[in-house]
């Protein structure tokens, strides 16, 4: 079972600020904000929503077909992925161009700050979705804006259901672009601050969303995540984490829950379950693929958590 993963693959330089934010930004003077953080914590990871997606994917037994455009020092991450079997046949290298790079500092409460370079992903259009590759279900997940609004187009006409998630990039669509991404998609999916800002550009809550796609699921953290169908919510219990060392790459993690779940032709119920439980093996981890786990190990935990084994 394969899934075409179009996104962003970056290099993400993660600092951790071992203090709070809020104790050096002064809200009253952001309109001459100056300030360094020291940061004596720093590691280079291998990330981008793609990247990231496809590898939780694959832990979880299946072949993830992760199209993005690349730059001209991508050799250390392909190397990365030849290990972890991960297919490359839809990496576009780009030449004049580095690969995407993402800057993030995070605080001791897991608040973060993001620089993000779009190098290569900025050529995301230059791909096009393969119509002819056995591919059972995409996501257009954040990357290239013209890439994004062209990819959901190929998916449709291709008669492939894809997973709206504009992620970060939700704020470079107007409504009415939002409206057509929904009008699309099979899928979306949204954290809980990006599905305040879709519901603000197009007048639209989950639930109303839910109206146009088969689902619409809202994650929320700690507090678990929703999944609206035909406007009714399905509230999805989170997992504990074991420990929190780093959220980012969390979100992806959730969403290739959602994939395998759907391919698996599970229930929402248990697609949420299974998503929250990936978000929180990642949360437990530094930077966004470094966790593993066998799918024994991965069933136990669940049944553990849940009470019932997928």
């Amino acid at each position: 079972m394969t899934a075409l993963i179009t996104g962003s693959m970056a290099f993400d330089t993660i600092m951790v600020f071992p203090d709070y934010f809020k104790n050096h930004i002064l809200p009253d003077q952001v309109h001459i904000l100056n300030v360094a953080f020291l940061v004596p914590e720093l590691r280079r990871e291998f990330g981008g929503c793609a990247g990231n997606i496809a590898y939780n994917l694959k832990l979880l037994g299946k072949e993830p077909l992760p199209m993005a455009t690349v730059g001209k020092d991508f050799s250390s991450y392909r190397q990365w992925l030849e290990k972890c079997q991960i297919d490359q046949r839809y990496l576009k290298v780009v030449e004049d161009c580095y690969t995407a790079q993402a800057y993030i500092t995070t605080d001791l409460a897991d608040n973060q700050i993001t620089a993000f370079h779009p190098g290569a992903m900025s050529f995301a259009h230059e791909n096009r979705v393969p119509e002819d590759a056995g591919i059972e279900i995409g996501i257009v997940a954040p990357d290239g804006r013209d890439g994004m609004i062209q990819h959901a187009e190929q998916f449709h006409e291709a008669g492939i259901p894809f997973i709206f998630d504009p992620g970060q990039g939700t704020p470079m669509f107007e409504g009415e672009e939002l409206l057509r991404f929904i009008e699309l998609a099979n899928w979306a999916i949204f954290n809980d601050y990006e599905a305040k800002l879709v519901q603000e550009k197009t007048h639209l809550s989950p639930a109303l969303i839910s109206d146009n796609v088969d689902a619409v699921v809202v994650t929320k953290g700690a507090e678990g995540s929703i999944v609206y169908i035909d406007r009714q919510p399905i509230h999805i219990p989170p997992v504990k984490a074991e420990q929190v060392i780093d959220p980012t790459g969390c979100g992806d993690a959730y969403r290739a829950g959602v994939i395998f779940g759907l391919l698996e032709n599970y229930d929402w119920e248990t697609i949420g379950a299974i998503a929250s439980l990936m978000g929180a093996i990642k949360v437990e981890h530094a930077g966004t693929q470094n966790h593993s786990f066998s799918m024994t190990q991965f069933r136990q935990r669940f049944w553990d958590n849940y009470g019932y084994h997928f």
